[in-house]
């Protein structure tokens, strides 16, 4: 057994051992458990805006947006702040019903919460967890990004452990998702007002 393989059962074992306290939650990242809280004020609001108009927007696709669900890959485990995924769950669960297998998940979307580490987490490791796993696109909503921007990921490259096409939007101009279930989703001022 190699040492990677090792380190990602020990981790994915305790992950799955963890009880923790509401308001808190337990990804693996880039070979570590990491636990934060939930985001503040202005961080439920920015997903709430986003979930209610990727419904509509998603309604009659047999897709449907989902947040606070877990989405796996090898042993490896993260909760984006909404994620897509066909209607019926059931269709694409993980080997051990923990959640959603990232090969049925088209796109996820993180908030950039505020702090150095959940910057760096968002931007960054994430990006690197997501596109491995083949995730088509990952969006990213950061009010931190100068004035706030959305960045649009797309055409992942598992072998580098990126995206071949990254597209900042600063707030105030639409970013539209160009393919997926979500293609057409338009993110603007509607969702990112203050």
């Amino acid at each position: 057994m190699n040492r990677a393989f090792d380190l990602d059962e020990v981790l994915w074992r305790a992950w799955k051992a963890m009880d923790l306290p509401e308001g808190y939650r337990a990804e693996i990242i880039e070979g570590a458990i990491e636990v934060s809280p939930t985001g503040r004020r202005r961080h439920p609001v920015l997903i709430n805006r986003l979930r209610r108009a990727l419904e509509g927007h998603l309604r009659g696709s047999g897709h449907a947006p989902y947040q606070d669900g877990n989405v796996i890959h090898r042993r490896k485990a993260w909760i984006p702040d909404l994620f897509v995924a066909p209607e019926d769950l059931d269709e694409v669960p993980d080997e051990e019903d923990l959640g959603v297998d990232a090969s049925g998940v088209p796109m996820v979307i993180e908030v950039v919460s505020p702090g150095r580490r959940n910057i760096e987490r968002d931007r960054v490791r994430k990006r690197r967890e997501y596109a491995p796993a083949g995730v088509p696109v990952y969006v990213i909503v950061d009010d931190f990004d100068e004035d706030g921007a959305v960045h649009v990921l797309s055409l992942p490259d598992p072998e580098k452990a990126t995206y071949g096409e990254t597209h900042r939007v600063p707030y105030g101009t639409e970013a539209v998702i160009a393919s997926g279930p979500a293609k057409g989703f338009a993110i603007g001022e509607e969702i990112t007002r203050s």
